[in-house]
């Protein structure tokens, strides 16, 4: 190497130029014939300002005085990689040396601290990724990908400056550390760094001769990338070629990597995405794959240690001072997981041959229990039927049970996630699936150590050490040796000398840490369960077989298999808190709607022209409900159907043909309902397809409608101006429908006196006034059972459905009966299980649970909660536009200015995707997809709702 190079270990403190502005200002005027304003900006070891060339300005660059421990040499090093980036990659915004007055502006500055390096680098619109903020999966793979197209720009770069010495080299870290760690002058932070170093230089040191090398960027992180400034734009750009060298290529993953887990809420599992898209364009070795993760954990450690060194040695520097808590959750995400694991778990993810798996195939420890009962306490398990899965002794009560019914054993497999004594509420992943068989006997059993073997006590119980493996019984207070009788026993089957493995895991490191422990089965006489779980082929298996536009949530959605209240839960055993879920009105599988169904089902269920009495039941209480007049019911399956129908009634009693909607509403999907739908969320085009016979008036939003606030007393003068004029030129309309309470905006309220006024002159010309109360009614207000109730009016024709079955297919019309009659001239009518004596049952459950739980109260109270608490968001997120509706269904519109009301549509799409990650099932609505459509089970509660408006909070206050 030349003597002249940086070498860190010859010049290990560093502290930062400090070139005063004036100064800078005048070097600048001076040396490269510009005139301009500056700003000083942060840097760990080099001196920054922002160039602009006036007072109020676009900046046209940064101005980067180098550390003068930095060479010409490796100066000109920096801006051959950049240009060769540049050239190789014109996809990617690389920033290069601003060509001033007298040209390229760099050089040396004979400055008041001695003769300094500078340079004016392009200015990079857009922003970077610093902070802590969220990171989407997008993002982090756009990281990934950004790191491999800068490796294979770089891959044959040759330069005498790549020699240089640079701490951030990690083929140096074990130096740099060894140099830093005794100036540390906390204990126990040198404990964690020791640590954390033995563990990645054990690893690291049996694949490192192997690892080829290059030239790199090597510090393409957060802080040196750029994305547009423009919504859920991905970076684009990279900067700061400051640490190019020649070094392991793994290095520039593993840095990026690094970078990436001191964001809100992300793990090592969570930069998965950026591995993948690295591994896919530039793919890693056996070898790579190996030392990446050691890699990611020197780098945090060289970082910690680095930045703690550079506060000491330049307590001015706030750069360096800000950035050591980041640093150091680096450190802590990095360690969070064993290496092994997190080896295995990466090798798995890009698709490369897994290692072996620790296996028993000796004799078992333990004779008699190849009969034993095995319980499931996965998802779809009876056991956790009726919310049993909520008792954290479930499992155990099923265990003794079965003892008492003549089993010698229970047992709860390995390995399978269960929901059983799972946790709600989680903002993480939890820990699912367990790395230990749980045993329970009917008498006391004696293990057998076999010859060679070892008994040892433990804290957890004891263990049985046998050549490769050791059999670990997680049992308190027992004799060791002994597997206590009905007593919950964990037994795991691990890797000799391996450290503590937790009895329950998160279910994304599973096969990570299968690397150290196994199926403990064979070794208890058990027969072995498979490790290696069936690919999940149900989404894919939904794409092929179902028509493309039969949407789903979610790009990548979890496997939801089991519902309770308001709580969903998936395969993995993740509970998810369901804020979006009108259908199931009453909550999940609530017992009184399982048992109805279930008791129907076992009598009748058929035809409904049959005569059979719950129809009838049915009927007459849903005509309680309704003001008087409104006695006669229809029964069909869904909501569209019942608009549809609606409709259909409208014409035959009217004889006429004309219908008049509201825009922005959507109806259904059947022809009559869908024909009626305005929203262009649904339907791009539905405007410009209506049929001839439907006629629009303005969506009646007085919140980012054509009228606003108080202006909004105008819809109702200009529907009826509608009405009017059409009656005028002859063509009389049938009828006018409109959601009584605006659900597909997210719950606005329409303004005061709009349908009594519409109504009147509906009826003056001979029309009927249909209501849409598919989304709203049946008490989901609070206030009122019915949305036009809010409105002091009273409909013609009443369509109600999805709250009405609490998840089965049911859709009611009810209208009176002078108007039910005219019907007649169209024929006759039925709907073969519209009103079945399995759905009426339900129907009659659901009422009788709204009414005996006090549902419409709880929306009316929990809702009034929820409301205040969103609007309470508003004052420290401008992104909030307003909070729409009443009792539980609610709408928080998301606006990108309050003033402009530009609709937040692609941050509203990421914000439910985020709320996801923390647990909670939201989703958009609104023409401009731009409002959260909050509408969950009647039977949510207050602690659920602020565990909602917490996590919307930390994703609005940390990114998405």
């Amino acid at each position: 190497m030349s003597a002249d190079l940086f070498d860190f270990f010859t010049h290990h403190e560093l502290p930062t130029p400090t070139v005063g502005i004036d100064e800078a200002r005048r070097l600048m005027s001076e040396n490269f014939g510009f005139g301009c304003e500056i700003a000083e900006l942060g840097s760990q070891q080099d001196q920054n300002f922002m160039v602009s060339d006036g007072e109020g300005a676009a900046p046209i660059g940064i101005l980067k005085l180098s550390n003068p421990a930095f060479t010409e040499a490796e100066i000109d090093l920096q801006d051959l990689a950049a240009q060769t980036v540049a050239d190789r990659e014109p996809t990617l915004r690389i920033p290069r040396v601003v060509v001033g007055p007298r040209g390229p502006m760099s050089g040396w500055w004979d400055t008041t601290q001695g003769r300094i390096h500078a340079r004016v680098i392009a200015y990079v619109s857009g922003s970077t990724l610093m902070g802590s903020r969220h990171l989407s999966p997008r993002t982090v793979a756009r990281m990934g990908e950004l790191a491999a197209k800068v490796s294979l720009a770089l891959r044959d770069v040759r330069h005498p400056a790549t020699a240089r010495v640079l701490q951030w080299d990690l083929r140096h870290a074990d130096r740099v550390i060894a140099t830093l760690l005794p100036d540390e002058p906390d204990p126990e932070m040198r404990r964690l760094v020791s640590a954390a170093t033995d563990a990645a230089r054990s690893r690291l040191d049996a694949v490192s001769a192997r690892l080829p090398q290059q030239v790199g960027h090597f510090d393409l992180t957060d802080d040196n990338v750029i994305a547009p400034s423009t919504p859920a734009a991905l970076p684009d750009a990279v900067i700061d070629f400051g640490d190019v060298a020649e070094s392991w290529a793994v290095g520039e993953i593993a840095v990026t990597v690094s970078s990436l887990l001191h964001h809100d809420g992300l793990t090592p599992a969570d930069a998965l995405p950026a591995i993948r898209a690295f591994h896919q364009a530039r793919p890693l070795s056996d070898d790579e794959v190996e030392a990446l993760w050691p890699l990611v954990v020197l780098r945090g450690v060289v970082l910690v240690l680095s930045g703690r060194h550079q506060v000491r040695l330049d307590a001015q520097n706030g750069y360096a001072d800000a950035a050591l808590d980041r640093e150091l959750r680096i450190l802590q995400q990095a360690v969070s997981v064993p290496l092994t694991v997190l080896g295995e778990f990466t090798r798995r993810a890009v698709g490369l041959a897994p290692r072996s798996r620790p296996a028993w195939n000796g004799v078992p420890f333990i004779g008699g229990l190849s009969d034993a009962v095995v319980i499931d306490a996965g998802t779809t398990s009876p056991l956790n039927d009726e919310g049993r899965w909520l008792d954290p002794n479930a499992l155990d009560a099923a265990a003794l049970a079965a003892l008492d019914t003549g089993a010698q054993a229970a047992i709860a497999p390995a390995w399978r996630p269960r929901l059983t004594g799972a946790a709600l509420r989680t903002p993480e992943v939890p820990a699912t699936v367990p790395t230990a068989l749980t045993v329970w006997l009917t008498a006391p059993v004696t293990v057998d150590v076999p010859s060679g073997g070892r008994l040892v006590a433990t804290a957890h119980g004891f263990t049985v050490a046998s050549g490769e493996h050791e059999l670990r019984f997680h049992t308190a207070g027992s004799e060791p040796g002994v597997v206590p009788a009905r007593t919950p026993v964990d037994v795991q089957l691990v890797v000799a000398g391996t450290d503590e493995v937790p009895l329950r895991v998160d279910p994304r490191y599973t096969t990570g840490w299968q690397i150290l422990a196994g199926d403990p089965g064979p070794a208890l006489g058990l027969p072995a369960t498979a490790l290696d779980a069936d690919d999940d082929d149900t989404l894919a298996l939904r794409e092929r077989v179902l028509a493309e536009v039969q949407e789903h949530y979610y790009a990548d959605p979890p496997r939801i298999e089991r519902g309770w209240r308001e709580f969903l839960a998936d395969l993995d055993g993740r509970v998810y808190l369901d804020m979006v879920n009108n259908v199931a009105s009453v909550g999940h599988a609530h017992p009184t709607i399982v048992e109805a169904a279930n008791r129907q089902m076992h009598l009748l269920n058929t035809n409904s022209r049959f005569n059979y009495r719950v129809i009838a039941d049915f009927a007459e209480r849903v005509a309680a409900t309704l003001p008087d007049g409104l006695d006669t019911v229809f029964f069909v399956n869904s909501g569209s159907e019942a608009t549809d129908l609606a409709i259909r009634i409208a014409m035959a009693a009217t004889g006429r043909t004309d219908i008049v909607a509201m825009r922005e509403a959507y109806h259904g999907w059947t022809f009559a309902s869908d024909a009626v739908s305005t929203s262009i969320a649904d339907n791009p085009n539905a405007l410009s397809t209506r049929p001839a016979w439907v006629h629009t008036v303005d969506a009646a939003n007085s919140y980012r409608g054509v009228h606003r606030g108080p202006d909004a007393v105008e819809y109702a003068p200009e529907a009826v101006r509608v009405i009017d004029d059409l009656a005028a030129a002859g063509t009389p309309l049938a009828g006018f429908i409109c959601e009584s309470f605006f659900g597909n905006a997210g719950g606005v309220a329409l303004p005061d006196g709009y349908l009594n006024q519409v109504y009147a002159a509906v009826r003056r010309h001979g029309g009927l006034a249909i209501a849409d109360e598919v989304q709203v009614g049946y008490g989901r207000l609070g206030e009122w059972f019915w949305g036009f109730q809010q409105q002091d009016a009273v409909p013609d024709v009443v369509a109600v459905a999805k709250s009405v079955g609490a998840g089965q297919p049911i859709g009611i019309v009810v209208t009176r009966r002078d108007i039910a009659d005219r019907y007649r001239t169209e024929g006759y009518f039925f709907s073969s299980t519209g009103g079945s004596p399995v759905s009426s049952a339900i129907g009659l459950a659901v009422l009788d649970v709204i009414e005996r739980e006090g549902l419409q109260e709880n929306a009316r109270v929990t809702g009034a909660h929820l409301k205040a608490r969103l609007l309470g968001l508003a004052d420290a997120h401008p992104i909030v536009g307003t909070v729409h509706g009443s009792g539980l269904y609610l709408g928080l519109e998301f606006v990108r200015d309050r003033v402009t009301l530009e609709p937040a549509t692609e941050e509203t799409a990421a914000i439910c995707d985020r709320l996801l990650t923390l647990g909670v099932v939201m989703q958009p609505t609104g023409d401009f997809l731009n409002v959260l459509k909050i509408k969950p089970p009647l039977v949510v509660t207050r602690e659920s709702v602020d565990y909602f408006v917490d996590a919307l909070d930390r994703v609005l206050t940390t990114g998405w």
